[in-house]
């Protein structure tokens, strides 16, 4: 294929190839010629130009096939067009040659084809240059049409559109005879034909003005006619010309249409209708009859023509436009509506359905999707005056007295119709705009409701119908009618309940009101449903009274209870005794009182019976549906008596033997399917049978069941005679969960649908004699008739037997049966393979790949597919060659593929040559699907024949006729599948893969340029497919502008087919995508581009407004996708500020006028860049943006992609987010960061958070509340100390405002409420003045919950009422927490430091929320109750009370537990700070104004007993319940996604132990502490967050602590008792009493001794005795672990204190182990050594710290632990000595100084026993010649080692040798008596010696001075203590005496003078930590 890229054919391989080869090479040559001429400069095609053109001219006559004509003829006439055009007339001379000539050979035709096709595109792109040979050329084509067939028909009229296209208004003259031609070919046999046919005119009255003045009436009447007997396309192409024709009739779009003499200019509206009607009553009048007379003379219109007359009319509205639309409205509505109601259209009940549903589609399809939401709001207003209208006609008319003037029966049922069209679209447009209709209901000139409520009494059932269903929409729309609107037609019902017309109408409203709130999140209260109930019981307990209403009363109430039963099981539980008491009243007791009921009785009394019976089986449906949970065994036990009643009820009205039960129904079904009373109903195969087929076959049956825009009436063309859908066949659909209007079936129909669903249901349950009986008589009947009625019956029974297949593949027990049952159902399928019904085949062929699956045998599945082959061999007609050859593809669908080569190669052998058989059109798109299905079936093992396949496809492509678009479906199917199948092999590199590849790429540029629009969407899915598995070769460049040219087709399936595709492409390639799309729109004339949009809004923009007009929704799910991608591949990376522009656009693109003015200073900051002027119109106008009228859906969805532009910066650059770093980077780079966009962020916030639309409120609300957590940190670089967002606070208090007014519906209130207490917190706004703004908000919702809801005006479910309430509660209690927070950090930082602002702020947050805390603290403990009640397992659900909680009642219990586990957590953290501040001490300043009801559960404030509880009692309630609670809940296995509440329990621990009274109950609970300890400790094994870790320890802490001071309590009270007198005696308290057993599970000290381990053991896995000896592992721990490490320790050495000495003894080795383990692994990290590495030398401070307090701890020194204490002492030093053995690497300063601890802190018992005191002395000898002069500080016990010193020269030698001095001190005290002397002796001369004379204390270093001046001191100090050592050395030594006196006298003045130094003081500190460390990191 390479080898075509060139400019001149290359003929030489063009003649090695074989003849299908060299097609293919020739059209890959042509298609890049396309794109190669205009690439091409002119002078160098000119060269080519001659060669070229015979090149072309061989093609030409080469008999090329549809694809290749067109290519060609494009490339001929752009040849001369940019070549030299002047030898062009030559060409088309030639081509007139060729039409001439009378070649009959079967190459002469595609050649003749190609010449008429070049004429087209020669006159097409050269235009007015060959305006000479128009005449010649148009008289012959004209002449040629003549004899043509319809392949030359269709080319003729193609060519004839672009002729009149190039020529523009030179072709004038030609005018009247195109259109003859046209006229003839609009009706022509061949459907193609009409539809070129059409496209001709549509092009021709862009000059012939007299389409649409003087011919216009006949161009309509053709149009009609055209319609008749037409399929989809042609309804869609005619529709387009006659609604083209019309607009411009009644708008003419130039201005010289002005009447000419016998014409007439512009038509009114009025005309045009009446042109339109004619069509639609009439039909194409004066054609012959017997097209429409099928229909046995009721009606002489097909449906074919209503229905393209009513896409004609849309069309027609479509092309004015909406504002046209918007002015002509109210006549338009007047105009449709004498259409809905004319007798004509209406003569049956069918056609009646049909004129309705058209009716309602133009409405729907113009108001739905024309108007903004403010002229949707006019467009209500006028339905509602039409109404209204109508309303009072019919009143006037029947109460009117005069006998003459009464209204006839006629007149009432043709105002139904009306009424049923108007309310049904006033519904859909109200439930649109959903709550941005508010406006419509307040509204006093069209009182929407009213007008809606009085046509409930219309005497016929489909206008009430229509009523209620209206009155739903508005209670979906706007939740908070749904009560007032249920009150008010319950009050009318119960007050006219003697009003047949009154029960019937106001019972369907409430039915349908009470229906509406499965849709409505916040419900309706709960005694609404008991109303309701009443009601109902009333209705059918009075129906008996009077028998004039007995039926309409009956009905009614079993509605009501149907309607009930979709409140769901938390309703329905309350009432399911009394329903199924109904339901046993209504069914007879027993199967012998049936009997003894049918002896008597009337009609009447039947039918009412009867009607009873209908309605409680929907209620018990409903029940199934809606509660599947109340129905419990018991439940259905006791539902069977009534249905077994019923079906044996079923059997008698129908006189048949009973069998058993199943049998029974059984029976009765064989009937309904098969008897002779159904045969004479025409067969509505389009219900029963598209649900059983498989959807892929159903393409086959006809674009009508694709999805399509028309999908609404297009139905109705196939439904049966008995008319579609409508509300009045079954009044109970009221009840079902949609969106849009029910239309349940005609009874007949419904009824043949249920028995099929029911034959397959219970099939399987009947005897297995009686199956293949049932089969037989089924094969039997159908046998015996013919015609018609066989294919009804046909139809009946094979739905029914495929609904049996179906159940049983889904794995119901039970097969098939026995092997006899496979031979009827086989005879069955394959009698429906061969019938003349598409559909039938379709089903037919699914049939048997079920009935294959079922039987499971792989001998049965061969029997099968042989059958197929050998019926294939023998079938001659059409018909059951396309069912078989679709049986073959389908037969192996379910058995897992297709597994044998053999079949394979047999299935393919067959199906090919079928494929080839262009006789029959049908059977090629059957075989074709077929082969699809194979390949997708056969997977891998297809490969073998993928390319023969692609050879067919192609050849196939490139040679069927146009004319044939179904041929082009399939084939567009293979090429997916075999696509599909090569799968990622498609990338290989391989010469024969990229044959295929270019194959593929060929197949799918023929489909492209297809003129079927299904086939375009199966090329672009191929392509879709192509890009998937191979990327690189699929070009962007060509795709991307073919598929922006689609997006706004008018075809649904292009257009879900092309959004799929660029939301595939947007994920790898966004950005490119973007950029070829902006390229294409820059290109386009400017007339075609306006569907893309503005170029600035890009490809973005037109999605955007795609979204707003599209109503499907799969396809706006796919738009919104793609959206979603490509803003996460551009928006952090360039285009941030285009796309927040853009979001910004659709925000402001609202037409309502109403839009909230912006708070003030919004105005002054408008960009500046704009002058004033502009400025100030520019936010309201009504176009401001590239957007206009915008509907709320597509807001909203703006306001959520904002919120993810700021979840994605936060991923990406930290530069969005930090402004000084912003605004620098902007400086020097050209990015863009969100921070930046601030003002626009929160402008956006509040345009949506002011809407009028709830939901659009709540996005905005959500935004607001996403830019307050993420911005409120940012500081201001221009303004020091203040925050980017505080310039804002009037915008945030504004969007704010309108979501606390009283009507704002719950759930906003519930969203503000979190942004409030979000805005409070985050500490933006520091003033108080500001604060109190939104404050306000809060208080006053904090006023609505204390006053409680009144509940007699209430709107919504009680449980709404408690999440307003809880809501605003948790907002409040995060407000608290901050400001204790604040208030505390305040107290921490320095006093002096602080600003006075900030604390004035802090303070005074907490000022703020301290004047309602009396009320709050109620409240909160109040919600923390009801949520431990509603969290109590089900088994104490005895326990609740009864009325409910404080915020819930007993009946929402359900939906209030969810609230309640939202917002607990932060009221439990509030409420244990407030009993923290108030120190649990009880206040009595309780407010009055208190209105909620003190419930007798409410804090013990009102004790149950009767007398008042103490306050201690009261406050242990507290305690506990805040306990159990937290207990609970971190407890739970659910918590792992709650995080914040895990934070927030601990916290609230935290503050309740930092208290002393609960700290005492705690520490004299031990039970308690224990299982807290076990909560924690889980949690600490359970999560890896570093806070809850840190925050557990810190507990674990504060519950030692609290066990310390009880037994410090308890110790001291003995003493105080007992005297201290008798202190041995002692008695034991602290854990292990007097044996120091600790018990686990009870032991306070083992749940702490555990948790600590579990810390160090996570956190220094060395410590672990199985890795003791193993290798050191490298570890590291972070600051954050070195945090939990110190506080385990710190806990570890706290635990002897709460022991017993016993227990004391028994946990001290683990203690020591544990301490000396931790400095084990520290002294060995080399980044310790000297306290380095901040968090490292903080742990080895806490170990050291951790040491001293065991080894100082009161328990060594106890009598009874003395001894035991001592001996583990030892072993611990000992082991501490052996730390040195290991190796040099060690810490040594951190080992000294332990060593020091115990020397300085245990007593001498422990160091001064041999072995160890030796070893200490031998420690500190090592370390003295270290060389690290800190190292050896503490071993100044060695005289020799001071004495070699020199001077010191450094402040560390200085230290040093000062460290020595103190240590020669410590030994002189520790020594005894006898000693002393001698150490005196050795200390005194080194003192001396380090004294200097005068000369040398001048010069001498500082260090020596220092050293000096210390020596001197400590002799002056040390002399007079042992003055008779002192006199000795004195008298010996002369020379120490003199240099003394020198000192003392040279110095005496200088040593007054300066101050001592502070060496001392740091030497000590190194030695003994000092206990002011721990501060540091707790």
């Amino acid at each position: 294929m390479e080898r075509a890229h060139s400019l001149l054919l290359n003929e030489e391989v063009c003649s090695q190839l074989g003849e299908h080869q060299r097609v293919e090479f020739i059209f890959e040559w042509l298609n890049h010629l396309k794109k190669l001429l205009p690439a091409t400069d002119r002078a160098h095609v000119k060269q080519n130009q001659r060669r070229l053109v015979e090149q072309l001219s061989a093609v030409l006559i080469g008999s090329p096939g549809p694809p290749t004509r067109w290519l060609l003829a494009h490339c001929l006439a752009l040849l001369y067009r940019l070549g030299d055009p002047v030898p062009s007339s030559l060409l088309v001379d030639r081509c007139n040659d060729i039409i001439r000539s009378k070649d009959d050979s079967p190459s002469g035709l595609p050649t003749r084809l190609a010449a008429i096709a070049c004429l087209g595109a020669l006159f097409e792109q050269l235009g007015r240059m060959l305006a000479g040979s128009f005449k010649d050329t148009l008289a012959n084509l004209l002449k040629a049409m003549k004899s043509a067939e319809s392949q030359g028909r269709y080319e003729i009229m193609l060519s004839l559109e672009k002729i009149l296209q190039g020529l523009g208004v030179s072709a004038v003259p030609g005018h009247r005879d195109v259109y003859k031609a046209a006229r003839t070919c609009l009706t022509d046999r061949s459907m193609a034909v009409r539809c070129a046919a059409a496209k001709c005119l549509l092009e021709l009255q862009r000059e012939a003005v007299f389409l649409w003045t003087s011919e216009l009436e006949n161009v309509a009447t053709l149009c009609f006619r055209a319609f008749e007997g037409s399929n989809y396309n042609v309804r869609v192409s005619v529709a387009k010309l006659l609604g083209t024709l019309l607009a411009a009739a009644v708008e003419p779009r130039q201005p010289t249409a002005a009447p000419r003499q016998g014409g007439r200019g512009r038509s009114s509206l009025e005309e045009v209708m009446d042109l339109l009607s004619g069509g639609f009553l009439r039909g194409g009048a004066g054609f012959l009859r017997a097209s429409g007379d099928m229909l046995k003379g009721t009606s002489s219109v097909g449906k074919d023509v209503r229905i393209g007359v009513t896409q004609a009319c849309v069309v027609f509205v479509s092309t004015l436009g909406g504002s046209w639309l918007e002015a002509n409205f109210p006549a338009f509505l007047s105009l449709l509506m004498e259409l809905a109601s004319h007798g004509r259209a209406t003569q049956t009940p069918g056609d009646a359905v049909v004129t309705r549903r058209c009716v309602s589609f133009i409405l729907r399809s113009t108001l739905g999707s024309l108007l903004g939401e403010k002229a949707q709001t006019n467009a209500a207003k006028q339905l509602c005056l039409a109404v209204a209208a109508q309303k009072r006609a019919i009143d006037a008319a029947l109460t009117d007295g005069n006998v003459e003037t009464r209204v006839s029966s006629a007149d009432v049922s043709a105002s139904q119709h009306v009424l049923v069209c108007c309310l049904l679209e006033l519904g859909g447009l109200v439930q649109g705009l959903g709550s941005t209709a508010a406006p419509l209901l307040t509204d006093s000139s069209t009182a929407l409701l009213d007008t809606v409520v009085s046509v409930l009494l219309h005497p016929v059932s489909s206008a009430c119908l229509a009523a209620a269903w209206c009155l739903r929409c508005v209670a979906m729309a706007m939740p908070s009618q749904g009560s007032l609107l249920l009150d008010r037609c319950v009050e009318r019902l119960v007050a006219l309940k003697s009003s047949p017309e009154a029960v019937a109408g106001y019972g369907a409203a409430v039915a349908a009101l009470v229906a509406a709130v499965q849709h409505c999140p916040l419900g309706i209260p709960h005694t609404k449903g008991m109303v309701v109930l009443a009601l109902a019981e009333d209705l059918l307990r009075s129906a008996s009274q009077n028998s004039r209403i007995s039926l309409q009363r009956t009905r009614a109430g079993w509605l009501l209870v149907s309607s009930l039963v979709t409140l769901g099981p938390a309703v329905v539980e309350h009432h399911l005794s009394r329903l199924l008491l109904l339901w046993r009243c209504v069914f007879p007791a027993s199967l012998r009182e049936q009997e003894m009921e049918l002896r008597r009785g009337d009609y009447f009394t039947w039918q009412v019976t009867l009607e009873g019976r209908a309605g409680a089986l929907c209620a018990m449906k409903n029940l199934l549906l809606h509660c599947r949970e109340l129905v419990t065994d018991d439940v259905i036990s006791r539902l069977l008596t009534p249905l077994a009643c019923a079906v044996a009820l079923l059997t008698k009205v129908l006189h048949l033997s009973p069998v058993e039960s199943f049998g029974l129904v059984m029976n009765q079904l064989v009937t309904d399917l098969s008897g002779q009373d159904n045969l004479n109903q025409p067969c509505s195969e389009l219900t029963l049978l598209p649900p059983l087929c498989h959807h892929d076959d159903l393409p086959l049956v006809g674009p009508a069941l694709h999805d399509t825009d028309h999908r609404y009436i297009e139905e109705q063309l196939h439904g049966s005679s008995v008319g579609g859908g409508s509300l009045d066949n079954d009044a109970f659909s009221l009840c079902e969960r949609s969106d849009d209007a029910p239309a349940p079936l005609p009874p007949a129909i419904a009824l043949t649908a249920a028995a099929v669903r029911l034959f397959g249901a219970l099939f399987p349950h009947i005897i297995s004699a009686q199956r293949v009986k049932i089969l037989e008589l089924f094969v039997d009947t159908v046998n015996q008739l013919k015609g018609q009625r066989q294919q009804t019956v046909q139809t009946h029974v094979c739905a029914a037997l495929c609904s049996l297949l179906k159940v049983l593949s889904g794995g119901i027990r039970g097969s098939l049966g026995p092997e006899e049952v496979r031979s009827p159902a086989l005879s069955l399928l394959s009698g429906a393979l061969e019938s003349g019904s598409p559909l039938l085949r379709c089903l037919a062929a699914e049939g048997l790949a079920r009935l294959v699956q079922v039987v499971g045998d792989p001998g049965f599945t061969v029997s099968v597919s042989l059958l197929c082959f050998d019926r294939l061999k023998t079938a001659r007609d059409a018909a059951s060659r396309s069912g078989y050859a679709l049986a073959l593809g389908a037969l192996y669908r379910y058995t897992g593929g297709i597994s044998s080569p053999q079949h394979l190669s047999t299935c393919l052998g067959i199906l090919f040559t079928l494929s080839q058989d262009s006789t029959s059109p049908e059977v090629q798109t059957w075989s074709l699907h077929s082969l699809s299905l194979v390949v997708d079936l056969s997977g891998g093992l297809y490969r073998a024949h993928a390319e023969p396949s692609f050879t067919l496809v192609l050849r196939l492509l490139l040679s069927a006729p146009p004319t044939h678009p179904e041929v082009h479906h399939s084939l567009g199917r293979c090429l997916h599948a075999l696509i599909t199948c090569l799968g990622p092999d498609l990338q290989g590199d391989g010469a024969a893969v990229s044959g295929l590849r270019s194959s593929c790429l060929v197949g799918c540029g023929v489909m492209q340029a297809g003129p079927d629009c299904l086939v375009q969407a199966r090329a672009i899915s191929c392509l879709q497919q192509l890009h998937m598995f191979s990327p690189p070769h699929v070009n962007l460049a060509s795709l991307v502008p073919a598929l922006c040219a689609n997006l706004c087709s008018s075809y649904l399936c292009l257009r879900r087919a092309v959004v799929a595709c660029l939301r595939q492409l947007v994920q790898r390639e966004a950005l490119e995508v973007s950029e070829h799309a902006v390229t294409l729109v820059k290109e386009l004339p400017r007339r075609d581009n306006t569907q893309l949009g503005e170029t600035d809004v890009g490809l973005e923009g037109a999605l955007f407004t795609l979204l707003d007009r599209e109503s499907d929704p799969s396809l706006r799910r796919d738009i919104q996708e793609t959206l979603v991608h490509m803003m996460a591949s551009s928006a952090t990376s360039g285009k941030l500020g285009h796309w927040l522009k853009l979001c910004k656009d659709v925000l402001s693109a609202t037409t309502d006028c109403r839009a909230p003015v912006e708070a003030s200073q919004e105005d002054e900051e408008a960009d500046p860049t704009r002058d004033d002027d502009s400025s100030a119109f520019r936010a309201r106008s009504e176009s401001g943006g590239p957007f206009t009228a915008l509907r709320w859906a597509t807001r909203r969805f703006a306001m959520e992609c904002v919120c993810r532009i700021i979840a994605q910066c936060e991923t990406a650059d930290p530069a969005h987010f930090d402004m000084a770093l912003a605004q620098e980077r902007r400086l020097h780079e050209s990015t863009d960061f969100l921070v930046l966009h601030l003002g626009d962020l929160v402008r956006m916030a509040f345009m949506a958070a002011t809407d009028h639309s709830d939901q659009l409120r709540l996005a905005g609300l959500q935004t607001l509340l996403v830019i307050i957590r993420r911005f409120s940190a940012i500081p201001e670089p221009e303004f020091p100390g203040h925050v980017i967002l505080e310039q804002y606070q009037a915008n945030v208090g504004a969007a704010l405002r309108p979501a606390f007014t009283a009507d704002a519906p719950p759930d906003v209130t519930v969203k503000a409420c979190q942004v409030c207490s979000a805005w409070i917190a985050s500490g933006v706004v520091s003033d108080l003045r500001d604060l109190r703004r939104v404050h306000q908000l809060l208080a006053s919702s904090l006023a609505k919950v204390q006053s409680g809801r009144d509940t007699s005006s209430q709107l919504y479910n009680e449980a709404t009422a408690t999440m307003e309430t809880l809501a605003v509660l948790k907002a409040w209690a995060e407000v608290y927490i901050i400001a204790v927070q604040r208030s505390r950090q305040k107290e921490n930082s320095d006093p002096s430091v602080s600003s006075l602002s900030s604390s004035s702020e802090s303070g005074g947050l907490l000022k703020l929320v301290q004047s309602d805390l009396s009320t709050l603290s109620r409240l909160w403990l109040a919600a923390l109750q009801d949520y431990a009640l509603l969290t109590l397992p089900q088994e104490y659900a005895s326990q609740l009370p009864a009325t409910g909680g404080s915020f819930y009642t007993a009946e929402t219990v359900k939906q209030a537990r969810a609230h309640y586990s939202s917002s607990w957590a932060p009221i439990l953290h509030a409420t244990s700070l407030w009993l923290h501040s108030t120190g649990f001490v009880m206040s009595d300043d309780s407010p009055a104004n208190l209105s909620r009801p003190a419930t007798p559960t409410s804090m013990g404030h009102t004790s149950s007993v009767g007398g008042a509880k103490s306050p201690e009692d009261i406050s242990s309630d507290r305690l506990h319940l805040i306990l159990g609670i937290s207990v609970e809940f971190l407890c739970s296995p659910h918590s792992e996604d709650q995080m914040e509440n895990i934070t927030s329990c601990l916290r609230a621990l935290q503050a309740l132990l930092d208290v002393s009274w609960p700290r005492a109950k705690i520490g004299n609970d031990q039970a308690l502490s224990v299982e807290l300890l076990s909560v924690l400790h889980r949690l600490m094994v359970t999560r890896e967050s570093v806070s809850v870790q840190l925050a557990v320890l810190d507990l674990l802490r504060q519950i030692v602590t609290a066990a310390q001071e009880h037994v410090r309590e308890k110790r001291h009270s003995a003493e105080v008792d007992d005297g201290a007198a008798e202190k041995e005696t002692l008695p034991e308290f602290g854990e292990g009493r007097d044996t120091g057993g600790l018990i686990p599970g009870r032991s306070l000290v083992f749940g702490a001794l555990e948790l600590c381990l579990c810390v160090l053991v996570r956190k220094l896995p060395q410590l672990s005795p199985k890795l003791a000896g193993t290798s050191p592992t490298v570890w590291s721990l972070t600051d954050s672990d070195c945090q939990l490490v110190s506080s385990a320790l710190c806990v570890l050495s706290d635990l002897p204190s709460v022991c017993s000495p016993e227990g004391s003894v028994s946990i001290l080795p683990t203690v020591l182990y544990l301490l000396l383990g931790v400095l084990r692994e520290l002294v060995h990290q080399p980044s310790s050594a000297g306290g380095g590495g901040g968090g490292l030398g903080s742990v080895v401070q806490a170990a050291l710290q951790a040491l001293k307090s065991v080894v100082t701890s009161p328990m060594s020194r106890q009598e009874k632990s003395r001894g035991a204490w001592i001996l583990l002492l030892r072993s611990a030093l000992n082991t501490l000595l052996g730390l040195w053995d290991s190796d040099s690497g060690v810490d040594q300063i951190s080992l000294l100084t332990a060593l020091t601890v115990f020397l300085l802190s245990a007593g001498p018992d422990v160091c001064t026993v041999e072995p160890l005191h030796a070893l200490c002395l031998q420690r500190f000898n090592a370390s003295m010649d270290a060389k690290d002069p800190l190292v050896s500080t503490g071993e100044r016990s060695s005289v020799s080692w001071i004495n070699g010193r020199i001077r010191p020269q450094s402040p560390e030698e200085l230290m040093g040798v000062l460290e020595g001095v103190r240590a020669m001190e410590a030994l002189v005290q520790a020594a005894e008596e006898s000693q002393r002397a001698q150490l005196v002796a050795i200390l005194l001369p080194l003192l001396i010696s380090f004294l200097l004379d005068e000369n040398a204390l001048g010069s001498a270093p500082a260090a020596s001075r220092s050293l000096h001046e210390a020596a001197l001191k400590d002799l002056m100090r040390l002399g007079p203590q042992h003055s008779a050592v002192f006199r000795c050395l004195i008298a010996s030594s002369p020379h120490l005496k003199s240099r003394l006196e020198a000192a003392v006298k040279g110095n005496q003045e200088s040593l007054n003078a300066k101050a001592s130094g502070a060496n001392p003081a740091r030497s000590a500190a190194k030695s003994s930590p000092s206990i002011t460390l721990k501060t540091n990191f707790l």
